[in-house]
């Protein structure tokens, strides 16, 4: 499995140039100082939390898969579990209702009691905060795709994995859940790469707390 990871991160960096954010100093400086405060949060979230996911599905507090990052390498990313112990072994049990190389069903019956808040609060999203301090990914950035996902891809989708992935972007930002089509997340992650500035991270930022706090397009 390690040979087949080694293999996909080269035959994947090969295919991307690498964007100007991912060498920002004032960039990495806002993913530092806004990990720490994420951070800061989590330990306070962290012991409420998961008697919540106990109480409510017993199983493992957090939940880690192996996304790809820039250039398509590999790294395993962090949240609170929200669905139940088993779900990834349910998965083919479901009907994908996005179109693409994206999963997603509206009514998830393996997401619990729980879990459904956590993902309409975006506190599932916490534990990726740890990511971001160690520079596997950005505050901003674009989703982080499965190695599966990523399997797919045709040529044009590879240009996403130019920039780290990130805890929030211009899907999270302006579409959330009621973005369904792959093709129109790719535009969305390309225009934010031609849009980038230090400034219109901030904005997104922002904006993406104030698209939680009014739950628009929370899933």
């Amino acid at each position: 499995m390690a040979m087949a990871n080694a293999s996909f991160t080269l035959a994947a960096s090969s295919e991307v140039a690498v964007h100007a954010s991912v060498r920002s100093k004032l960039k990495r400086c806002l993913d530092i100082a806004g990990a720490c405060v994420g951070l800061l949060v989590l330990a306070v979230l962290v012991v409420p939390v998961a008697i919540a996911i106990q109480l409510d599905n017993p199983g493992p507090i957090f939940y880690s898969q192996t996304r790809c990052g820039v250039g398509g390498v590999t790294f395993k990313i962090w949240k609170f579990r929200s669905m139940v112990a088993n779900a990834d072994a349910l998965k083919h049990l479901l009907k994908n209702e996005a179109s693409g190389h994206i999963f997603k069903v509206e009514e998830d019956p393996r997401i619990t009691r729980v879990g459904k808040f956590l993902r309409r609060t975006s506190l599932d999203e916490f534990p990726q905060f740890w990511n971001v301090l160690k520079g596997e990914m950005s505050l901003v950035g674009t989703r982080p795709p499965s190695i599966d996902e990523v399997s797919k891809y045709e040529a044009h989708h590879w240009q996403r994995l130019a920039v780290k992935p990130g805890i929030t972007g211009e899907w999270q930002a302006n579409g959330r859940s009621t973005v369904k089509d792959f093709e129109d997340i790719v535009k969305m992650d390309l225009a934010y790469q031609q849009k980038w500035s230090f400034m219109y991270d901030v904005k997104l930022i922002f904006k993406t707390v104030w698209v939680v706090f009014n739950k628009h397009g929370a899933c």
